[in-house]
C-alpha cells in the first residue's frame, strides 16, 4: 500500500508541464505553498508558481533522497536539476509538508540557498555574492 507521502514523492519525482494537471490530486484546494522567491495560497497560484519554473528552466528533473514524517508532518530531502540559461544547474533542498487527513498536502515549505544556487549566477550581483560569502567564511 503506498502512503500519501510516497504519492507525493512519485508526483514529484515524475513533475512535468504535462503531469502537472494531476497536481489537486495530491494537494488540497488551498494550499499554502512557499520557497526563496514564492509565498502563495491555493492550488491554481502553486500551479502557476510551477508553470512559470517550466517555462524557463528546462530538463527539470527532481530526486528524492529521502523521507522523514511524525504524524502529519513530513520532510523530504531532495536534490533539483534543471538547465537554466543554457547552463546546468543543480542543488540540494529539503521541503517541509503538512498532510490532512483525506491524504493531500496542505502546506508545502520549501527550504534551499537562493543566495548560493541562483543569485550568484547572474552577472553583477553574483560575483558581489560570492566575494562576500568568502569574505565572511571561517576558513
Amino acid at each position: 500500500m503506498t502512503t500519501p507521502q510516497q504519492g507525493y514523492k512519485r508526483f514529484l519525482e515524475n513533475l512535468s508541464s504535462d503531469t502537472l494537471g494531476a497536481l489537486p490530486d495530491y494537494v488540497t484546494e488551498n494550499v499554502h505553498f512557499q520557497d526563496p522567491f514564492n509565498d502563495v495560497h491555493g492550488v491554481e497560484a502553486m500551479t502557476e508558481v510551477f508553470r512559470h519554473m517550466f517555462a524557463n528552466v528546462a530538463h527539470v528533473r527532481f530526486r528524492v533522497h529521502q523521507i522523514a514524517d511524525q504524524g502529519d508532518i513530513c520532510f523530504m530531502a531532495w536534490t533539483f536539476e534543471g538547465i537554466l540559461r543554457r547552463e546546468p544547474w543543480s542543488f540540494d533542498g529539503t521541503s517541509v509538508l503538512r498532510f490532512t487527513e483525506d491524504g493531500r498536502v496542505s502546506e508545502h515549505i520549501d527550504y534551499w540557498d537562493a543566495a548560493r544556487h541562483f543569485y550568484e549566477r547572474l552577472p553583477v550581483i553574483g560575483w558581489m555574492l560570492a566575494r562576500l560569502r568568502r569574505r565572511l567564511a571561517v576558513r
